[in-house]
């Protein structure tokens, strides 16, 4: 048992405040004093029960581009955490991490669909709906991280959950921003394909619906020498594994908080620790390099910065995604 998770367990006195403050907001939004609204087209979410690091983002790019091949329009709405601005905005994919958020910005490069971000969702959406009043193609928001946004309507609710987050705890003690019961909120839920033995178990709990299982890729440059790894995500020891997995030999680990914003003296001692460490390679994450923006051109052209690519790809892709398209239910695709 690690020191951190020793101290985190010390909060659990904690915890029952904290699901007092969910069972107030469902109080509020079920008598109505925190609307629920609606937008016109409909809105698929892509969720989870933890603080993050669960592939929603890789999830919401696979999904988008898997829908847009089947002739659908499709937006992204985000929160765009961290971004400076509290305005709705269209994600320019040619910005920063400051003006749009990290994974907004990093979706809209992605796919090249557009991304739209709000610290409501439901403005986000109102704001592409208006952009796209003439679309002429069905239309589908899709929700990035939205499992706990419940102020906004959905017809569809994607779930990913894994191992840790099922044997987890509520926040602070924990990770988990909502109890194991949410999960019935879910109309789907996506397993990693490597936890298989959680399908029969959620359905001895009680989980009569559809079950997606997600296979994860990293895409890892190939390279010979030891490098110097680091990122700013939620769990970044799937990062640092992976890499290791895939050949790498780290030579140096280095862990940001999630959602990290860098300043040039975090590149500097970057810097400083792969050249004692022997090495001249660094490598990070999509996300990471995002927000590293053009702080990544302070680093010498000796000392190379590369990146390692997230993928997830749905098991039995055709059939979930015919599942996702009949499930909305729409005049539009009958």
């Amino acid at each position: 048992m690690t020191s951190s998770f020793s101290a985190r367990r010390l909060l659990l006195p904690l915890v029952p405040l904290y699901r007092l403050a969910l069972a107030f907001r469902e109080i509020r939004l079920g008598t109505k004093l925190e609307p629920v609204r609606r937008l016109r087209w409909p809105v698929v979410s892509i969720g989870n029960l933890s603080t993050g690091g669960s592939g929603k983002t890789p999830l919401t790019i696979a999904l988008a581009q898997s829908l847009t091949a089947r002739g659908l329009y499709i937006d992204v709405l985000s929160r765009g955490y961290g971004r400076h601005s509290q305005l709705p905005a269209r994600v320019n994919p040619g910005g920063t991490a400051e003006d749009f958020g990290d994974e907004p910005l990093l979706i809209a490069r992605e796919t090249g669909i557009p991304v739209y971000v709000a610290p409501q969702r439901y403005h986000a959406g109102l704001l592409a709906e208006a952009a796209h009043l003439n679309a002429e193609k069905p239309a589908i928001h899709l929700l990035d991280d939205g499992f706990q946004h419940c102020q906004l309507a959905r017809n569809i609710n994607i779930l990913l959950l894994n191992r840790q987050d099922w044997q987890d705890t509520l926040l602070p003690a924990g990770n988990l921003r909502d109890p194991l019961k949410a999960v019935h909120r879910a109309s789907v839920i996506a397993i990693p394909a490597d936890n298989p033995e959680l399908e029969p178990e959620l359905r001895t709990w009680g989980w009569d619906g559809p079950v997606w299982r997600l296979r994860r890729t990293m895409k890892v440059p190939s390279l010979s020498s030891p490098v110097a790894a680091f990122c700013g995500i939620a769990r970044p020891e799937q990062f640092f594994s992976g890499l290791e997995d895939a050949g790498l030999s780290l030579a140096v680990r280095t862990a940001f908080r999630d959602h990290h914003r860098y300043y040039a003296h975090n590149l500097n001692r970057l810097a400083a620790s792969a050249r004692a460490a022997g090495t001249t390679t660094l490598i990070t994450t999509e996300k990471d390099l995002v927000r590293l923006g053009k702080l990544a051109d302070l680093l010498p052209k000796s000392m190379p910065l590369v990146t390692a690519r997230l993928r997830i790809e749905i098991e039995d892709h055709d059939t979930a995604i015919n599942w996702l398209i009949d499930r909305l239910n729409q005049p539009a695709f009958e």
